[in-house]
């Protein structure tokens, strides 16, 4: 099973590496003792993130998230990385390719499913929905250091 490499970490950062696109359907994700989820890695563990969670995943043709899921407080970004398919909310469902980009809330019923004949990846970034206020605003939370940049 693939496992995902520490690239490099210090007191402000973390680095790993999941591998390539196309490796991302070496991994299995144990949900469960009968459910395993061949192609899909979560990596805000290694990472040691606080305020998100973030997996890959990759369906091969054919393939769907094989359920309909919720979430309680976390809001969903989805990521089309590569391939091709079609995205169900609520009973909508839409086409979406790479380059595409689906915000869903925690209530939204989501699935997946690749309708290509190519493999499907896509990267989900999770957080808790309602946390950035008018404040937060990344034009307004960054600063702009005057130092130089050293390579």
């Amino acid at each position: 099973m693939k496992q995902i490499e520490t690239i490099a970490a210090g007191a402000n950062f973390s680095a790993v590496n999941v591998g390539k696109l196309s490796e991302i359907i070496e991994y299995v994700l144990p949900m469960g003792p009968d459910v395993k989820i061949q192609g899909k890695v979560f990596a805000g563990q290694a990472l040691g993130t606080t305020g998100s969670e973030l997996s890959f995943q990759t369906l091969v043709p054919g393939q769907d998230s094989g359920f309909l899921h919720t979430h309680k407080t976390h809001e969903e970004l989805y990521f089309i990385l590569r391939g091709e398919g079609q995205y169900q909310v609520d009973g909508q469902v839409f086409p979406v390719r790479e380059g595409s980009v689906v915000r869903v809330a925690p209530a939204g019923k989501r699935a997946l499913k690749n309708t290509g004949q190519e493999d499907l990846t896509m990267l989900c970034i999770q957080y808790k929905a309602n946390a950035f206020g008018e404040a937060d605003s990344p034009m307004t939370d960054g600063n702009i250091l005057q130092e130089p940049l050293e390579w």
